[in-house]
């Protein structure tokens, strides 16, 4: 082996090294206690039944044949994966996480998947009741001092039934020069300068305000900042390497971009370091990681999950509902359907949950296109799942 050969072989994995390094520093951005490090390999890992190799070939095939034609069309790009039991039937990886240093997105790319992010705040304060430290139905008021609504709970936010109206609509509140925080928005919410939309519980709304409180509230029971608590209760048991929560605008180089249709860089502004209802990253591996610990009851027990996933809102009939971090569709057979998508600048994502088949389809886009949310076209592949002539 040869001198030159040798010294490029170096310098190869001595970049790599680096680039995960820098992926390592940005998601902690602070010294992180693991006290959840258990030394336990795999502890959340579901015994799934093994798939014949011609049916992983034939799914895979037919995903991708479908992807091909009514998705990845016209320029469109993104982080794309179906599993099903544990295994990637089929992903793609396409397009630039920063196209002006011509940064490809890869496997190990994290994504902001604006509000699929509320999946992730939800499975973390669902954590933190499991671990006694909330319930259900305990008012705000116990957790922040001089919360000024006694009727709204933990269920009420999560389910957005609190009447909280979504800070983006604060009138008369803002500056637009100045970056907005999670603090600040408390601060405002307890002066009750913005009214309530509605009497906490009487219908839904929905509202990014619910989980930025959320995420201020896991704060505030443990001290640590959110990205240390999700760390800790999500990504760190899960080996979720290459996903955090973002909190610091100065950083905004640092991550993935955003893009219009034409790969216009899209615009950061002073909401964008507010947390818990969007600024998580994330890959779809990443993602799958957690999709599959939600089997195991050791790291959700089965009646919170049941919790998450029933609905909550029965005002207005219809098909449509929203659980505790999920979306719902009530389908033709009478069971829900179980997902959440996310749009956020030029960002736009699905994670379907496919559950009765141990499947799901993750798809996150950073440039604009709502074609992303034609994944639910992909759900009969993979199960009965009769949604109807009815959109994500």
């Amino acid at each position: 082996m040869n001198l030159k050969f040798c010294l490029y072989i170096f310098l190869f994995f001595g970049l790599i090294s680096c680039k995960n390094e820098s992926n390592r520093e940005l998601a902690f951005n602070m010294h992180i206690i693991k006290e959840h490090n258990v030394l336990v390999d795999k502890p959340y890992a579901i015994n799934f039944e093994e798939l014949a190799p011609e049916y992983v070939l034939e799914k895979g095939q037919q995903i991708e044949n479908f992807y091909n034609e009514y998705i990845k069309k016209t320029g469109y790009t993104g982080s794309f994966l179906v599993a099903q039991n544990g295994v990637i039937l089929y992903e793609d990886y396409s397009g630039y996480a920063n196209k002006k240093k011509n940064e490809e997105i890869n496997e190990s790319t994290p994504m902001h998947v604006a509000s699929v992010g509320k999946v992730i705040t939800a499975v973390t304060i669902m954590r933190l009741i499991q671990d006694n430290l909330l319930y259900l139905d305990q008012p705000v008021a116990d957790i922040i001092d001089d919360f000024p609504y006694p009727t709204i709970t933990i269920k009420t936010l999560l389910s957005h039934r609190s009447g909280l109206k979504y800070y983006g609509y604060y009138p008369n509140t803002w500056s637009l020069s100045n970056v907005i925080t999670n603090d600040d928005i408390i601060e405002v919410i307890k002066t009750k300068k913005v009214p309530l939309d509605f009497k906490p519980n009487s219908k839904f709304s929905y509202s990014n305000t619910n989980y930025v409180v959320l995420a201020s509230i896991a704060e505030k029971l443990t001290g640590k900042k959110f990205k240390e608590v999700v760390y800790d209760y999500v990504f760190a048991p899960l080996d979720m390497n290459n996903s955090f929560v973002f909190d610091d605008i100065t950083r905004k180089d640092d991550v993935t971009q955003s893009y219009g249709t034409n790969y216009q860089a899209m615009r950061w502004d002073y909401m964008d370091e507010t947390y818990g209802d969007k600024n998580i990253y994330t890959t779809p591996r990443d993602m799958l990681k957690l999709d599959s610990a939600l089997y195991s009851d050791e790291f959700l027990s089965a009646e919170l999950k049941e919790q998450m996933t029933k609905g909550y809102s029965f005002e207005n009939h219809g098909k449509r509902n929203y659980g505790l971090g999920f979306r719902l569709i009530k389908m033709d057979n009478g069971k829900n359907y179980t997902y959440h998508n996310g749009w956020w600048r030029g960002n736009t994502t699905s994670y379907i949950r496919l559950a009765e088949s141990n499947a799901c389809i993750i798809l996150f886009s950073n440039k604009y296109s709502k074609l992303t949310y034609k994944t639910i076209d992909l759900s009969h592949y993979l199960g009965d799942y009769p949604v109807g002539n009815v959109s994500l």
